[in-house]
């Protein structure tokens, strides 16, 4: 059986990867006034925080049904099945978009797996469910192994400003104006698929300090573990970042990955975060 794999834009995954383990990507859109970009298409990550410097920050919108259905039927041409790995869909109404078109194509089968999750932590699954693929294991065998990760998979972020979270919805209006009034740098962290407050800190400092607890804690039975240090356009702290932890967890391989256009539009520039999982 041949089966393919998809993840949306918002797994980050660099294009020379893609195309390395073939998987196939359906983009988000960002939405500036008029013109919508296809997020990692029409519009970089780098590009985007340009962008919205001198522009009102834009809105976000998942892909249109149709666009699932298009990909679905011509995958079905070459594959017998494909996985599907979507973002958190708490989140967003991209899983579901995949679900809805799942049942309107023929000739393929399609296994939509929410990630409950963004970033490249959802990009870890999709390359694992291809790395699977490769190998020719059977579709049902990929999704079980991409279950048992969940059980590692962590994700911490800061963001330095809150009103982006609550604009969009993401965070509550009471969490935003409890937030700006303290100066507080909150971590944050995924709970049943949606992004909640794990705990107030006060600085940028000892909010990335407290992350790096976490993984401590996850990795010290000195397990092998992959990690991504994700940025909102702070691409030299997180090579800085990245070099110092490289150093402490010989059992870790470090990544960096970044908020792009749609994930960025929510957290605002200048957050900082890290996910892993074990290998």
């Amino acid at each position: 059986m041949r089966t393919a794999v998809v993840t949306d834009s918002t797994a980050y995954i660099p294009k020379e990867l893609r195309d390395k383990w073939n998987i196939h990507m359906i983009p988000l859109n960002v939405i500036f006034g008029n013109e919508v970009y296809r997020e990692e298409i029409d519009i970089t990550w780098s590009q985007f925080y340009e962008e919205v410097k001198t522009k009102k920050l834009p809105t976000t919108s998942q892909p249109p049904i149709g666009q699932f259905v298009a990909l679905f039927e011509q995958l079905a041409i070459e594959y017998d099945a494909v996985i599907c790995v979507h973002l958190s869909s708490g989140i967003s109404g991209t899983y579901q978009g995949a679900v809805t078109a799942s049942t309107m194509v023929e000739g393929i089968k399609v296994y939509p797996f929410d990630s409950e999750i963004s970033c490249m932590v959802q990009g870890f699954y999709a390359i694992e469910a291809a790395e699977w693929a490769a190998r020719g294991e059977e579709p049902e065998a990929i999704i079980s192994r991409l279950e048992d990760l969940k059980q590692s998979a962590r994700a911490y972020f800061m963001v330095d400003d809150l009103a982006h979270l609550q604009r969009g919805g993401r965070l509550s209006g009471a969490a935003a104006f409890i937030g700006s009034l303290l100066q507080v740098k909150p971590l944050l962290h995924f709970v049943d698929k949606t992004i909640v407050p794990f705990e107030k800190i006060r600085t940028r400092k000892k909010a990335m300090k407290r992350i790096v607890d976490l993984l401590d804690v996850d990795v010290a039975s000195g397990s092998a573990y992959k990690a991504v240090i994700i940025h909102a356009n702070r691409e030299e702290e997180a090579k800085e970042w990245q070099n110092e932890l490289a150093a402490l967890y010989p059992n870790v391989e470090f990544s960096i990955g970044y908020f792009g256009a749609v994930i960025g539009t929510h957290l605002g520039e200048g957050s900082m975060g890290m996910g892993w999982m074990k290998k």
